[in-house]
């Protein structure tokens, strides 16, 4: 097994799109990339932290690379827009990459530098590539929001819309229903 650590926003978000690929086995709901130890969500979306929102991806590399766990990421948010995804704004959600190793850094890096090349997006990829020094877990009302809260507004109009994307863009990455 290996992890991946990536924030694209509210985290809720992006635990619901990556925990229904195949080969993921968890998805941890965190905070990254700031200097707070043990921060509260509360103390995040204060912005003070330096925290990003992010998740901790727990994947078997057999099953699903590490390049197709990028793919999805930079598919499933607005990688062009510094510190807010749609209406959630604060650097708590900047898109951004933890890496763990040398690899996962070299991926990420070419990864965003074919993006830019491609003009895909239309605009600079600001994405930031940083390493992994702290991960703290969210509160556990955090941990699988969208399977338990799916009829939310915040859920329907937000997530449900991103999942169908993941569905249309990416069904051969999902696991069975």
């Amino acid at each position: 097994m290996e992890s991946a650590v990536f924030g694209g926003g509210c985290f809720w978000c992006t635990e619901a799109i990556f925990a229904g690929l195949k080969g993921v086995s968890k998805v941890t709901p965190g905070y990254a990339g700031g200097a707070t130890a043990d921060p509260t969500y509360q103390q995040v979306c204060g912005g003070a932290t330096g925290h990003a929102e992010v998740i901790k991806i727990d994947y078997d590399p057999s099953l699903i690379s590490y390049d197709a766990l990028l793919d999805v990421f930079f598919h499933t948010h607005d990688p062009t827009t510094p510190d807010r995804q749609g209406y959630d704004v604060g650097e708590q959600y900047r898109s951004i990459i933890f890496y763990t190793s040398r690899e996962q850094k070299e991926a990420a890096e070419q990864y965003i530098d074919d993006l830019g090349i491609s003009g895909e997006f239309g605009r600079p990829i600001v994405t930031q590539v940083k390493p992994l020094t702290a991960f703290y877990e969210a509160e556990g009302y955090h941990q699988n929001y969208y399977a338990a809260n799916d009829a939310q507004p915040y859920c329907r109009m937000v997530i449900a819309p991103k999942l169908a994307k993941l569905r249309a863009k990416y069904g051969d990455l999902l696991k069975p229903a």
